[in-house]
């Protein structure tokens, strides 16, 4: 898949809105986000306070898909949403069946 010297690293864009994914310093995915203030923090729940980010949208560069790193980006997105305090409201249809794959990640939605 990779070459031993591949780096990737899955970064918060939090001006753009999105989780960006860097393969060997190059983006080559993103993961949109929203449900934000003005301000840049998350809405939260009128209901419980707790704060509520609707991810939208995964795209990987068309010569990067199929190698997993969609669900490396998501996952680590998820993951930092839960350390975080975020609810997720999960628009995006990739990421709805990354979470059927991956149950350990439920607790962390909210419907659409």
């Amino acid at each position: 898949m990779f070459t031993d010297k591949a780096t990737v690293e899955v970064t918060n864009n939090a001006g753009q809105s999105r989780f960006e994914l860097w393969l060997n310093g190059e983006i080559v995915g993103i993961l949109g986000y929203w449900d934000m203030e003005a301000d840049g923090r998350p809405v939260r729940s009128k209901r419980t306070g707790t704060p509520i980010v609707s991810f939208q949208h995964t795209v990987i560069v068309e010569d990067f898909g199929h190698r997993g790193l969609a669900a490396l980006m998501v996952g680590r997105a998820l993951d930092t949403a839960r350390e975080n305090g975020w609810k997720v409201r999960p628009v995006c249809t990739y990421l709805q069946r990354f979470v059927v794959a991956n149950p350990e990640y439920r607790d962390l939605l909210v419907p659409v």
